[in-house]
């Protein structure tokens, strides 16, 4: 995981961020108009999205745009306000841009969030002082074979999963590492995660919780009926691989829960390390335990810690 030091993008002339928010949740549209104002007073401009700028009570001035490729264009950063939904909407457009996405969290966990709605006010003045830091995430490419044809091409910062798509019936499917089969099982699917999103589905499904720092790919079985189909971490050069078998219903894939396609029997998906990473911006060195801990309202008192 790389680092950087903020301070290069926008350095010369105007300055402008970008923000996107849960216009759906009223503490969404009062966090935004809090961050504009805050922003505007300091000079900042501030862009959002035309579809979104009716929702939300922002004065003239501030830059409404089309939702396209190049929607970031001119931005050093991207603020996004809202739950995991919102922050991973947020991440397809930093994943585009390059542009260091900031997330202030207004759902329920948000580990992709830098930042809790009591927070606004730091946030802001960090932005405006430049006082933050920017680290790379590591994402998957996913691509689906069907009779040897690339039909689909994805991408996913958390997860890629594959699972079934009529409820009373298993989804019958073989996993294989670096072109070598594994095993095969019949259940509700395959997730198949980076170290950002082991703390989301894969955890969910039985996974490991694996630190940003370290570099793997994971593969977790949902809710699969067999003796042998535990969860694997894997190099982050390996290539994951899940057949959907001939003699089962279709299945689905879905990438960060926003993205699907169906999958027919007989479909091959494909899952290596992303060519683009997505790169958050951060304003704490906390480590990611005491962020685990504080996510999940781990118990941990009694704790005496290492003796000095």
């Amino acid at each position: 995981m790389a680092e950087f030091q903020a301070g290069a993008d926008g350095a010369a002339g105007e300055r402008t961020v970008f923000l996107l928010a849960h216009t759906g949740r009223p503490a969404a549209v009062r966090s935004a108009e809090l961050v504009v104002q805050g922003l505007l007073r300091s000079g900042i401009g501030v862009r959002v999205l035309a579809a979104e700028a009716a929702d939300l009570p922002l004065p003239s001035q501030v830059e409404r745009v089309d939702a396209t490729p190049r929607v970031l264009d001119g931005c050093e950063l991207l603020i996004v306000l809202g739950g995991d939904g919102t922050l991973l909407r947020g991440a397809e457009f930093a994943r585009t841009s390059g542009v260091p996405m900031l997330g202030v969290n207004l759902g329920r966990v948000g580990f992709l969030a830098e930042a809790e709605r009591d927070d606004l006010d730091q946030v802001v003045e960090r932005v405006v002082s430049r006082a933050y830091e920017v680290e790379e995430r590591m994402t998957l490419d996913v691509l689906v074979r069907n009779d040897g044809h690339v039909v689909h091409t994805d991408w996913a910062l958390n997860e890629a999963s594959v699972e079934k798509a009529a409820r009373e019936r298993l989804l019958e499917v073989v996993t294989e590492v670096d072109g070598r089969p594994v095993t095969g099982f019949g259940g509700d699917g395959v997730v198949c995660a980076t170290p950002t999103g082991s703390t989301a589905y894969a955890f969910s499904a039985g996974g490991p919780v694996v630190w940003p720092e370290v570099e793997a790919l994971l593969m977790v079985p949902i809710s699969a009926h067999a003796l042998f189909a535990k969860p694997l971490v894997t190099a982050p050069d390996s290539v994951l691989a899940v057949e959907v078998q001939p003699q089962t219903p279709h299945g689905v894939l879905w990438c960060d829960g926003r993205r699907t396609v169906e999958l027919p029997a007989g479909a091959r998906v494909e899952v290596r390390r992303g060519a683009v990473p997505v790169r958050l911006a951060r304003l704490h060195h906390a480590s990611f335990t005491d962020r685990l801990v504080a996510k999940f309202a781990l118990p941990v008192a009694g704790w005496r810690g290492a003796p000095h």
